[in-house]
């Protein structure tokens, strides 16, 4: 519940703190004292859009903050949760207004984002301004308020999932259909292109190795000089090496039998003339295996030039060649497994069409079950608001198409974001005359009614703990607006309800009465907002019966209504 609210430097209020009761807190006072400014504050610390005008002048910033306690849905948790807040059962949230136009939003004393407050707020309370009940004649919420009368938000959501799925499956095809296209307009170009790259039989590692070779072959000559000499060296001269090292081992050798110190020099001695042996043959069969092979040669430098031009031609590296040739046969494997893949694709979508419809005509069949049910109800509480010859009629149609992607009752519809179904509020006010659309016959005195008996009807479900209505008594007066005010009373049993009236019969039923009154301190104007016990509230409501002459008759007339409200 709301509990109270603070505000500082905001339009004509200094400074107040507001508390609310947890059932009917009723707010009047003279047109003009500020009643409306109260809910321009919640609004703005709930995340509405802010101006700097709302800045009392000659102050540098305007202060909002409401206590709200036993908060506890999840989805408040959540995005608490998710913004690094932590959640607690009692929840602040507080609004800064700068005279620059700076805002800076807190909730529990974290900065916050305005779009943060926004949701949290819209989760909590449910606030009807003078014109919110405007909201009545959009016939897009209808099918909203339809559903959570009804309790078909599962059925909706599993809708949903079934329509994700089937438009999923139906971009799946398209993009099949016209990658299969792009194929075949380019069929030629893409046979030519896959036709050249495969004949060059192309390995990832083929120019470096090509480069290996060509290299080798070119230096064959050298090479072959290099390791004939080396070989010489090492062997085949008169003092090679081989011959020099094995003429030192046998020395070695010699002293090692009269001196043991020479003898740790004989295993590295031995080693070298293995490694000298060892190098002598390597360069000796190196020698007989160089390749003279012009022929070769060319064959490897044409290759390499074929390369250069190919990678040239597609602008590709040679790993990349590779990799267009590889998607090349792909784009050719699926125009060729077109029609086989196309039949499987659209076999799917038939199947989630079918489960589509069943979800459908579930949810059309429980819509239509809620819809003569809130008929009933509806034109129950608008008998006891003083409509009593209203019929209010939840018209449900469908969009009936050629090629629809739901089929129900043989005919086929169009799959709309949450249902086949078309809702409107139609209703008509006196005996004889056609139902019509809310926003081409209802005044706004019977639009504050429909709406109300909405509010009564979805009180049990409607997960909002919070109701204010600014000026719900726009158009009544009398007799209804005492039926207003009980309904009000009743639904304040299951919703914290605040509403801003200048009705009596309304007023007379608060659990708690607020007085807002505006006066002039210092040269400034000032909005004050004060609680009534009994003998002042007897005095706002007479007043608001006969107006600033308050008689003994308009006294008598308010101790009534306000024991006729506690009975």
């Amino acid at each position: 519940m709301l509990y109270s609210l603070y505000i500082k430097n905001f339009a004509l209020i200094q400074e107040l703190t507001v508390e609310f009761s947890p059932q009917l807190t009723i707010i009047t006072g003279e047109t003009g004292a500020g009643k409306s400014i109260l809910v321009g504050a919640l609004s703005l610390v709930l995340g509405e859009r802010a101006s700097s005008d709302l800045v009392r002048s000659g102050t540098n910033k305007a202060v909002i903050e409401a206590v709200l306690n036993h908060v506890d849905t999840e989805k408040i948790d959540t995005l608490l949760s998710a913004a690094n807040i932590e959640p607690v059962p009692e929840l602040i949230i507080r609004r800064e207004l700068s005279s620059s136009g700076q805002s800076r939003c807190f909730i529990n004393d974290t900065p916050c984002t305005a779009a943060l407050l926004k949701q949290v707020g819209e989760l909590l309370i449910d606030l009807h301004g003078q014109h919110e009940h405007q909201l009545l004649l959009r016939a897009d919420t209808h099918e909203t308020l339809l559903d959570e009368y009804g309790g078909t938000n599962p059925e909706v959501n599993a809708y949903r999932v079934s329509r994700s799925k089937l438009q999923n499956l139906q971009q799946q095809l398209n993009q099949l259909k016209k990658e299969a296209a792009e194929i075949r307009n380019k069929k030629e170009i893409l046979d030519f292109q896959l036709n050249e790259l495969s004949a060059l039989d192309l390995k990832s590692d083929e120019e470096e190795s090509n480069e290996t070779e060509i290299t080798l072959l070119e230096n064959a000559e050298t090479l072959f000089t290099l390791s004939t000499a080396l070989n010489d060296l090492l062997y085949n001269s008169e003092h090679s090496v081989y011959s020099s090292i094995s003429t030192a081992l046998h020395t070695l050798e010699k002293l090692a039998g009269i001196d043991k110190r020479f003898a740790m020099h004989l295993e590295e001695t031995r080693t070298a003339k293995n490694i000298v042996d060892e190098l002598a043959r390597f360069s000796r069969s190196y020698s007989a295996d160089i390749d003279f092979n012009p022929v070769r040669l060319d064959s490897l430098r044409e290759r390499q030039l074929l390369l250069q031009r190919m990678a040239k031609k597609y602008g590709r590296s040679l790993p990349e060649l590779i990799a267009l040739c590889n998607e090349l046969e792909s784009r050719v494997a699926l125009e060729e497994n077109l029609e086989e893949e196309v039949e499987r694709m659209e076999q799917n979508i038939t199947s989630q069409k079918t489960e589509l419809s069943l979800h459908a005509a579930e949810l059309s069949s429980k819509r239509q079950v809620a819809a003569r049910r809130l008929e009933l109800v509806i034109q129950g509480h608008l008998a006891l608001l003083g409509i009593p010859n209203a019929t209010f009629i939840v018209s449900m149609s469908r969009e009936a198409v050629s090629d629809g992607d739901i089929c129900m009752e043989g005919k086929s519809f169009a799959a709309l974001p949450n249902g086949c179904d078309r809702i409107e509020f139609l209703i008509s006010a006196n005996p004889g005359e056609k139902p019509k659309p809310l926003v081409k016959v209802a005044s706004g005195g019977e639009i504050s009614r429909v709406m109300l008996a909405m509010k009564s009807a979805l009180a049990e479900s409607a997960k909002l703990p919070i109701l204010i209505f600014d000026e719900i008594d726009t158009g009544i007066s009398g007799r209804v607006a005492e039926a207003v005010g009980k309904s009000l009373k009743s639904l304040s049993r299951l919703h914290q309800i605040i509403a801003i009236t200048h009705l009596p019969q309304i007023a007379a039923m608060a659990d708690l009465h607020l007085q807002v009154q505006k006066s002039v301190q210092d040269e400034r104007t000032v909005t004050e907002v004060t609680i009534l016990d009994h003998e002042s509230r007897l005095q706002a409501i007479a007043q608001l019966i006969s107006g600033n002459n308050i008689s003994s008759s308009s006294l008598h007339h308010a101790a009534e209504l306000v024991a006729g409200a506690a009975n």
